[in-house]
């Protein structure tokens, strides 16, 4: 299990939305290289960074802020939003991103994603966003007809690394994980399922640490970090805990 902090950026800023609503962008920090840098030093191992802007455009629009971001950290970096062409995927790993999420994409173009994983095995997550059961597209804007689990299964047999679940209605609202719906996709699927949106205390972290849990590679956090409400030592001392008993 791990346990990913998010920074999510808007014009340039460290943010949070309430389900991916634009306007209900709360700044955390102005500075989103010294937040990654913070979260570093807290100890986490992986960083989870999404490019909101360019989410909705389609193409990035915060590239400055995040090659702040990976001058500043040594962490492994995971990064979506926007990524809908080669040549943006190839930029990003050339410039020092581990794993690049494809998103929307991942439904207007699978062919697409099956290309990337495999020129560059490890590398490609498929970010599957659900709103009402449904997969949302184009920065959350746009509900397709398929089911989570129908896109999972698309890229079975493609190399896909990862997949990182989000259930939008609990995105931002600090109302617990839908640990059933992700349980449910990681039994559907044999792509390791990252857990996001709506983890909202400690009582979750230690949810996620259960044993139906364990098929689960992941979840992100970030409102509940940014809040106080989780407390990084805290959290990861838990997962260490839980890898150590289940080791033993």
């Amino acid at each position: 299990m791990i346990l990913y902090p998010a920074i999510d950026l808007k014009e340039g800023r460290c943010v949070r939305l309430v389900q991916g609503d634009m306007a209900q962008a709360k700044v955390f920090n102005d500075d989103p290289a010294a937040q990654a840098e913070a979260f570093e030093m807290q100890g986490f191992s992986w960083l989870h960074v999404v490019d909101l802007d360019g989410a909705f455009a389609g193409a990035p629009r915060n590239a400055a802020a995040v090659d702040a971001i990976l001058a500043r950290v040594s962490l492994p970096v995971q990064l979506g939003g926007g990524v809908r062409e080669m040549r943006t995927l190839e930029g990003w790993l050339e410039k020092g991103v581990s794993r690049v999420i494809i998103g929307t994409a991942a439904v207007r173009d699978p062919a697409f994603v099956r290309e990337a994983a495999r020129l560059h095995p490890g590398r490609i997550a498929v970010g599957i966003d659900a709103k009402d059961g449904r997969v949302a597209v184009e920065g959350w804007a746009q509900t397709s007809s398929m089911t989570a689990e129908e896109l999972g299964r698309r890229f079975e047999d493609a190399g896909v690394a990862a997949i990182i679940y989000t259930d939008i209605a609990r995105d931002g609202i600090l109302k617990g994980l839908n640990i059933e719906m992700t349980l449910a996709l990681a039994s559907a699927v044999s792509i390791p399922v990252i857990a996001s949106g709506g983890l909202a205390s400690m009582a979750d972290v230690e949810r996620l640490l259960e044993p139906d849990c364990a098929v689960l590679a992941g979840a992100i956090t970030g409102r509940a970090l940014y809040d106080g409400r989780i407390d990084p030592k805290e959290a990861l001392a838990a997962i260490a805990r839980s890898k150590g008993a289940a080791t033993s």
